[in-house]
């Protein structure tokens, strides 16, 4: 899938569901093994799964830093990788959440809560100068909202990067998602 960086430039990535075992250090390991081997993370989050012993992280890898079939190898070196899941994104929900806290003067809170509004967006706090806005959806739409605060003067943002899962089968015709776990392959 390509994506637009915010930063301009276009950006080749992949999402993957890793299922951990919820231990301390998990994340870090995670994080450091990206690091050694220079693969570039475009997005990260974790929580706990549906099982309380394990973690969901969901990772948006960039594959210009490395091919998908090398990131995946080196995860599942790591002894607390259970389950990774390439999702893709034409047959995954994808949601993301942004935060901005926006410096309007009184003429331009109207522009900005009617934006807002169409967007679907929250006023989470009005303030004399300032007025704090969130905004849950797909991360186009954060992309698309983001741009258009700009147009104010933004003073704080911040994004919680991409979590996915996949969309419910609705048909026997639709292929499974790719799933590998450990010791069997898919």
């Amino acid at each position: 899938m390509t994506a637009i960086n915010p930063h301009g430039t276009s950006l080749n990535h992949a999402i993957l569901s890793v299922l951990v075992q919820n231990r301390p250090g998990v994340l870090a390991r995670v994080a450091s093994l990206f690091a050694r081997r220079g693969y570039n993370i475009f997005s990260l989050a974790v929580a706990p799964a549906e099982d309380e012993n394990m973690s969901r992280i969901t990772i948006v890898v960039d594959l210009e830093s490395a091919p998908l079939e090398q990131i995946v190898k080196q995860l599942f070196k790591l002894v607390d990788v259970v389950k990774i899941s390439e999702l893709d994104p034409r047959r995954s929900i994808e949601r993301e959440l942004l935060l901005a806290t926006v410096r309007v003067t009184a003429e331009e809170r109207t522009q900005l809560f009617e934006v807002a509004n169409i967007f679907e967006a929250k006023i989470l706090a009005v303030g004399a100068e300032a007025v704090t806005v969130s905004l849950e959806g797909h991360p186009d739409k954060l992309d698309d909202f983001e741009e258009l605060l700009a147009a104010h003067r933004i003073q704080e943002l911040q994004r919680t990067g991409r979590v996915a899962l996949p969309k419910l089968d609705r048909s026997a015709r639709l292929r499974a998602v790719p799933t590998t776990q450990k010791g069997k392959v898919g």
